[in-house]
């Protein structure tokens, strides 16, 4: 048969060259053993519970993401007793592979009697054959830790902050004047944030997030999450979690390791990390509890932690709470909390009196949560307290007409306000009750608050015993039009002492704040209308006027004044567009900013002292963020906290000279400035005077020729 004709030209597959074609489709096979790992520690069995076995072992590999087919796995048997040998081969596709199940399945626990041990085939090879003859390796050279908390070893005490405007990021001694302590342009991509003892700093970016601290702010850690655009610390900043809208997707050719995600972790979008490591934990899929017909903002955070960073807990709507142990991340006593109808839960915070407790006391001390249930039927909403690990139900209270409920600790864990929206027979207006838990006390007793209106806002005193609401009564709030500014009323509250109920201090009616902010040290607060367009009102508040400036009665007679006449407004102010207020660390400064995240007009930040008088303003175009750095808990006990507080006018005489030589210093540098500028311009003035004196008498100068005849010699002469 002739070949095929073409175009006129007969076609021989003879002729043509496949060979670049064959190179790029050539499939490479593995050369060698490193795709093999031996699994030691396996248990003994014999032939009866070899496929049970086996399906158990493929299951554990495939949850960390090292999936192996069954006829990859050969497990050598006894002949003489029949029974297994206690270790298996299993081949993976690739080196790589090899190595993620080496990384993720060394020192597993399969059961509470055996742990696997893996290595790689070939290393069991290379080590049999070692040299007998040991060799002490060479010790790499130490290179020393910055330290991350160097910041609060500043000679002047002063605090730090960040600010993000534009593309720049600067971190900020704060002074007079402020001085940079670090900046960097396009430090972060989204937005920048502080753990919450003020040890690192988080930074943005398409490829996850990047932990950044010490003195010299270099690169800690990063956590490979794309496109995360939420994070959370533990309290104690061990573990972290990362957010992302878009799902997990492991790609071919993706890097494998423990810091990297694997295929199990395909369609999630919530993973924990350790700080310290930077091994990815676990990964979750974000609970929500919004209907595909409702828009409903995602709580956050998905996970709760602890105080002790022993436990985080996340919420299945309706169904059940699940609480996970650190850093295992396995479910605790491997089953969840059933209840029935569950919406939220708190962890109680650990106080200064719990950490006295637990050195003192031989006996673990025990976590709180708090949760709540709605109405089902006939069944009455309940707030409950249940211990953990134990699990017991310590308390609960029944609540009716419930609408919504917002758990409030205190955060030194010394009570619980369960703020609980109610509404009329008719569900067409809503009001508001405080339950208020004493945790400290026997039984855990109950004081309610009734409340006529709607509370907006609620606020504990850090470490105190007092709180703050904003409530409304104003039609609107159930309904707000764009730019309404609702009527408010401000007041404050008090524990009385002996009759063991919540007082009512004092009631600021008439106003527009929405926003209270109390000072980290309690005593001060700042009502700020924040996020309207035709309010922008500032109010400082000392609820402890009479005392003095150490917290001591002035006199004994004090404390028998009129119940809140303490209470008094330091000052005023005004921040146009303000969408921020935050409190320093020393709560002696607060800071009010407008975000162009917001809104577009005058952004920037002001800072003012705790009398509410303004120390700096900074009007800055597209100006996004300001965030003080936190501090961590002081060191100090508290008698040697009550000694300080006893002698610091003796400390305060100190810092007066150091703020007198610091103004004498800066006087005398002024006067120094203003004599020599005095002294150039008099010499200045000196030379324009010679200058313009010598022109003057050029210009008056004439020059006078002068004849002058005289007779030497006079002849007379007749001339006939």
């Amino acid at each position: 048969m002739p070949a095929p004709v073409t175009n006129g030209i007969h076609a021989n597959d003879d002729d043509i060259d496949y060979s670049d074609i064959e190179a790029k489709y050539q499939v490479h096979l593995n050369e060698g053993y490193d795709n093999v790992v031996v699994v030691d520690g396996v248990p003994l069995i014999d032939h009866s519970k070899e496929e049970k076995l086996y399906a158990k072992i493929g299951k554990e590999f495939a949850r960390k993401g090292c999936p192996f087919r069954p006829e990859n796995l050969y497990m050598p048997w006894d002949s003489s007793t029949n029974k297994s040998k206690g270790y298996l081969f299993i081949e993976f596709p690739s080196d790589d592979e090899a190595t993620l199940a080496i990384a993720h399945m060394d020192h597993f626990a399969f059961d509470p009697k055996h742990t696997f041990r893996v290595n790689r085939f070939t290393d069991i090879e290379k080590y049999a054959n070692m040299d007998a003859a040991f060799a002490p390796p060479e010790p790499e050279p130490f290179k020393p830790r910055e330290h991350l908390r160097a910041w609060l070893a500043d000679n002047q005490g002063r605090d730090q902050y960040v600010t993000y405007r534009q593309d720049d990021v600067a971190v900020m001694w704060h002074g007079k004047p402020a001085q940079v302590a670090n900046e960097k342009k396009n430090w972060t991509d989204l937005y920048v944030a502080w753990s919450p003892l003020g040890t690192l700093m988080v930074t943005m970016h398409r490829q996850g997030i990047q932990l950044w601290g010490g003195p010299s702010w270099e690169r800690l850690m990063r956590f490979a999450h794309p496109m995360a655009k939420l994070v959370d610390f533990s309290p104690c900043e061990q573990y972290l979690v990362t957010w992302s809208h878009d799902d997990i997707h492991v790609h071919d050719g993706m890097p494998q390791g423990p810091q990297y995600f694997s295929p199990e972790d395909e369609g999630n979008n919530l993973a924990v990390w350790d700080v310290r490591t930077g091994h990815l934990l676990r990964t979750f899929k974000t609970q929500n509890a919004a209907s595909d017909n409702e828009k409903q903002q995602m709580p956050w955070p998905q996970l709760k932690w602890s105080p002790d960073d022993k436990f985080v807990a996340r919420v299945t709507p309706d169904v059940q709470i699940s609480v996970y142990e650190l850093p295992s991340m396995g479910l605790n006593a491997k089953k969840s909390i059933k209840i029935d109808g569950v919406v939220d839960f708190e962890w109680r915070p650990l106080g200064d009196k719990d950490r006295e407790e637990e050195g003192k006391s031989k006996k673990p001390r025990e976590n709180m949560i708090a949760f709540w249930t709605p109405e089902v039927a006939n069944q009455p909403a309940r707030v409950s307290l249940m211990a953990f690990p134990s699990r017991s139900v310590l308390r609960a209270k029944n609540l009716f007409n419930v609408t919504e409920c917002k758990l409030h600790f205190q955060n030194q864990g010394d009570f619980l306000c369960v703020k609980v929206d109610r509404h009329t027979k008719t569900k067409k207006s809503i009001f508001c009750n405080l339950e208020i838990f004493r945790i400290r006390e026997k039984d855990f007793p109950v004081e309610v608050v009734e409340l006529k209106d709607t509370v907006l806002d609620f606020s504990w005193e850090p470490n105190g015993e007092r709180f703050a609401i904003v409530s409304t009564s104003d039609p609107n709030y159930l309904n707000p039009g764009p730019g309404v500014t609702l009527r408010t009323d401000v007041s404050f509250y008090q524990l009385e002492r002996g009759k063991d109920n919540f007082k009512l201090l004092r009631n600021l009616p008439a106003r527009s704040t929405n926003t209270i902010r109390w000072s980290p040290k309690g005593r001060h607060i700042v009502l700020a209308t924040v996020g309207s367009s035709s309010k922008s009102e500032l109010e400082f508040w000392d609820l402890d006027f009479n005392n003095d400036d150490y917290g001591r009665p002035k006199d004994p007679g004090t404390s028998k004044d009129e119940w809140g006449s303490g209470i008094q407004l330091l000052g005023t102010g005004d921040h146009y567009g303000v969408t921020d207020v935050e409190w320093d660390p020393s709560g002696r400064f607060v800071a009010t900013s407008a975000s162009v995240w917001k809104h577009m007009l005058e952004n920037g930040f002001c800072i003012w002292d705790f009398r509410g008088q303004e120390l700096e303003k900074h009007i800055l175009d597209r100006f996004k963020q300001f965030l003080w750095r936190p501090r961590p808990r002081t060191l100090l006990t508290k008698e040697q906290q009550r000694l300080v507080r006893k002698n610091l006018r003796e400390y305060s005489r100190a810092f007066d000279e150091e703020d007198a030589a610091e103004e004498s210093n800066v006087s005398a540098e002024l006067l120094a400035l203003r004599k020599r500028l005095v002294d150039e311009w008099n010499a200045w003035r000196a030379q324009v005077k010679r200058e313009a004196r010598g022109q003057k008498e050029e210009e008056a100068t004439e020059e006078i020729s002068e004849w002058i005849e005289e007779i030497i010699e006079q002849t007379e002469e007749v001339v006939e």
